[in-house]
């Protein structure tokens, strides 16, 4: 699903997806702001981290 990002080369907001493709422009952009799908990975990273300690406590 694609997030409102920026794009800098356009210096506007666009629907970005994860792989940069632009739905607004119809093509792929490189020059975005891609913050929302990093802060999104690296909770979905903690998530996992914690989960898998918790499993080590276990044993």
């Amino acid at each position: 699903m694609a997030k409102w990002c920026y794009n800098y080369d356009s210096g506007e907001y666009e629907y970005i997806e994860k792989d940069g493709f632009s739905i607004d422009r119809g093509e792929y952009v490189y020059n975005w702001d891609d913050r929302e799908y990093r802060s999104e990975r690296e909770e979905e990273e903690e998530e996992e981290r914690r989960r898998r300690e918790g499993e080590e406590d276990d044993w």
